[in-house]
């Protein structure tokens, strides 16, 4: 296993720390359905039992990624949280909000991929053909 260079190291902390942040704390509004919250949802046209649910699933994710180990648990994670934001983006430009509205979550998007791409070998899956 080859040694991460200081600069991939901070890169990874750097958009891992935004992304998690960003998760979590909307997370966390969600999760409490937060007024504010629960109107962006109801603004999109979505269910407002859908916040909550959406909420726990960020949080976790936030934390799955910033935590040791569990290198399948972080894939499934990140996959989430890329599937939450492009999704955001989605249903703001189907909504007719301006670029305000999606941008953001297009810019996440893009940072949860550089944090994916960023991280340490220990933090991977195995490679299943690096035996053969």
């Amino acid at each position: 296993m080859a040694e991460q260079s200081t600069g991939r190291k901070v890169g990874y902390w750097i958009t891992t720390g935004i992304v998690a942040f960003i998760m979590g704390a909307s997370g966390l509004a969600d999760l409490i359905a937060f007024p504010e919250a629960v109107q962006f949802f109801l603004d999109l046209g979505y269910p407002e039992y859908i916040v909550r649910f959406i909420g726990l699933a960020k949080f976790l994710g936030a934390v799955a990624i910033v935590a040791p180990k569990f290198p399948r648990l972080k894939e499934w994670a990140y996959a989430g949280i890329v599937i939450d934001l492009s999704g955001a983006a989605y249903s703001h430009i189907a909504n007719g909000d301006g670029p305000d509205k999606y941008i953001g979550p297009i810019v996440f998007t893009i940072l949860a991929f550089a944090s994916w791409y960023l991280r340490a070998d220990d933090r991977k899956l195995p490679d299943a053909d690096a035996d053969q």
